[in-house]
């Protein structure tokens, strides 16, 4: 489903045994692992809580957050086969094989895969390589299988207003971004509609500290309190 910005090209065992993983998934490595769990945890994330990571690639975020939750409660889903092997290796390296993460590969979003529920779910950079379409049926599909007091966070770069046509160059990191090429830009209007539609509400969240000024968005079930 998703070709998009060669993320979808498959790594060699000899590329991932050389780390090249590591620059696919955007690099700040340790940085951006940390970052991810320092925000979920700011958040409310226990070590007791079920966790979905959406687009959990070669666990960048994953190797932290597997560290942190309780054996089982961990779950990645990424539609590319050879970063889930990487992320695999990774594992091996960290000594967290025995956390029992579960690691689908999957072009669907296909979430009810994991035949569980979660209390909090994160799309780090996900939504930034997504038609709207795309984005729909991910939220169409994590309804599917957050908690009714759970979480969906997902950051994305920001659009002044809806339909914003012309690129736009985000600082810090100077990215651009484009209203319909990947990278894209989605106005928090854009989002709060297609959340609607799925059945969800979102909050505007904003800045969370991301290297290239990526915003934050919190996606709950409507009547969730």
């Amino acid at each position: 489903m998703l070709h998009i910005n060669n993320y979808w090209k498959q790594l060699t065992a000899d590329e991932i045994a050389a780390g090249k993983h590591r620059a696919r998934v955007g690099g700040f490595w340790e940085e951006m692992g940390l970052l991810q769990l320092a925000f979920l945890k700011q958040r409310g994330l226990l070590p007791s809580h079920s966790f979905l990571d959406v687009g959990c690639g070669c666990l960048r975020g994953g190797i932290h957050l597997i560290q942190y939750l309780q054996a089982g409660h961990y779950c990645g889903l990424d539609i590319n086969a050879s970063l889930i092997e990487a992320g695999k290796l990774e594992l091996e390296t960290h000594r967290l094989s025995d956390k029992n993460p579960r690691l689908l590969v999957d072009e669907h979003f296909t979430f009810s895969r994991f035949e569980t529920t979660f209390d909090f779910c994160l799309a780090q950079s996900v939504f930034t390589h997504l038609f709207m379409n795309h984005i729909a049926r991910c939220l169409l599909e994590i309804k599917q299988v957050l908690k009714p007091s759970g979480v969906f966070y997902a950051s994305f770069f920001q659009a002044p207003h809806a339909g914003y046509l012309a690129p736009l160059v985000h600082q810090p990191g100077n990215r651009t971004s484009f209203y319909d090429s990947d990278p894209f830009h989605y106005a928090p209007e854009d989002l709060s509609h297609l959340a609607e539609r799925a059945g969800l509400s979102l909050e505007l969240i904003g800045e969370w500290g991301h290297p290239r000024a990526l915003k934050m968005v919190c996606i709950r079930h409507e009547e969730a309190p």
